[in-house]
């Protein structure tokens, strides 16, 4: 079984191994390596490191492939009585990440 851990990028988990890809908020810079010190757990199949709440010592290596915008979110607020309408919508940043080693 392959090696892999979960990791905390942007207040939410991704379980990753190496060589997956990844899209999350925006770290870094385009076509720099990041490390990823939030590591939850690793695993390579036989043995199991599990973090309180972190894993001391480890750490994950990342290339960041691209960063680019995310599809747009509307908001619309209504008031049906007082004809009052408002629509709002907002884009966000997002990465896409290649993990290239898992350390620890």
């Amino acid at each position: 079984m392959n090696k892999f851990a979960i990791v905390g990028i942007g207040g939410k988990q991704f379980r990753v191994a190496e060589g997956d890809t990844i899209t999350t908020e925006k770290v870094g810079e385009e076509g720099k390596t990041v490390k990823l010190n939030h590591v939850f757990l690793i695993s390579d199949g036989a043995e199991s490191k599990i973090g309180t709440p972190l894993v001391e010592g480890a750490s994950v290596e990342a290339k960041v492939v691209s960063i680019k915008k995310a599809a747009k979110v509307r908001v619309f607020k209504m008031k049906p009585r007082a004809r009052s309408r408002s629509e709002h919508g907002h884009r966000q940043w997002e990465a896409t990440i290649s993990i290239l080693k898992i350390n620890g």
